[in-house]
């Protein structure tokens, strides 16, 4: 697929999605929140993708909005700014019943922050940091950081990160368990390629269950939970994935799973 602010590559079952305006550390504009929200979508809908990976051009992840592609406008609205460009992006992400891998190559900042947190699997390069950068021009957290921060690093941390805007190191982030993994820069290319092909080759049926499952643990009860076990499982078994698990875990062999 064709863009101006992305690229968009699908190998096999692995579609990767890469913000492509390194000149402004892939900063947003208008342009590429748009494209994003159409590729992620492109993505969820393709049978063939069993898993996203998410990156960015250059020597940066995303460093947010471009503020000097607003700098000409008399009059912001923030509420339509959030509504029509960042929040539709991050509900994809979070809704998308497919694994979403962000390769952490640089810096994240601000909305480019967020979106790496609603990723499902992070790999960040020792290069990386993570920075929610809103207080420094007098904002406050946006594009979800507001809530997965604090469930990633406890509320004391969050605190701090935002009202002081901190930058995180990625060796700091992955001690505090905001990424999953934290490599050398030189890497990052084959950490990214062994995860991805894990989550190409997984019973996607069932991962896409699990994160719809993990998102609603968030603000559910143990007996809603339960209730949600219950659902998702016999959705689960009665998938071909798991007909080909049981056969294969019988015959002594690797199942190949399809996503099915």
């Amino acid at each position: 697929m064709a863009y101006n602010s992305l690229l968009f590559d699908k190998q096999g079952s692995i579609t990767t999605i890469t913000l492509n305006r390194p000149d402004v550390f892939n900063a947003f504009n208008d342009e590429q929140s748009f494209e994003l929200q159409d590729a992620l979508k492109a993505a969820r809908k393709d049978e063939e993708t069993r898993v996203v990976v998410l990156t960015g051009a250059g020597k940066a992840f995303c460093s947010g909005q471009d503020l000097k592609a607003i700098a000409g406008a008399e009059k912001r609205s923030f509420i339509d700014s959030l509504n029509k460009r960042y929040n539709p992006i991050i509900r994809e992400m979070r809704n998308m019943p497919k694994p979403i891998i962000c390769r952490l190559n640089g810096v994240a900042a601000g909305a480019g922050c967020s979106l790496a947190l609603a990723s499902d699997f992070i790999i960040a390069s020792e290069n990386a940091s993570l920075i929610e950068v809103f207080i420094n021009v007098g904002l406050v957290l946006d594009s979800g950081s507001s809530f997965f921060l604090p469930r990633l690093v406890g509320s004391a941390r969050a605190f701090e990160m935002s009202t002081m805007g901190s930058k995180i190191s990625a060796k700091q982030a992955f001690e505090w368990g905001m990424v999953n993994r934290c490599v050398p820069a030189e890497q990052l290319d084959e950490e990214t390629r062994i995860v991805a092909e894990y989550y190409a080759n997984a019973p996607t049926k069932a991962i896409g269950l699990m994160k719809k499952m993990l998102n609603k643990s968030f603000n559910s009860s143990l007996e809603t939970m339960l209730e949600t076990e219950t659902f998702s499982q016999e959705i689960a078994g009665s998938s071909a994935d798991n007909k080909e698990g049981v056969t294969a875990f019988n015959e002594k062999r690797k199942p190949n799973f399809t996503g099915k």
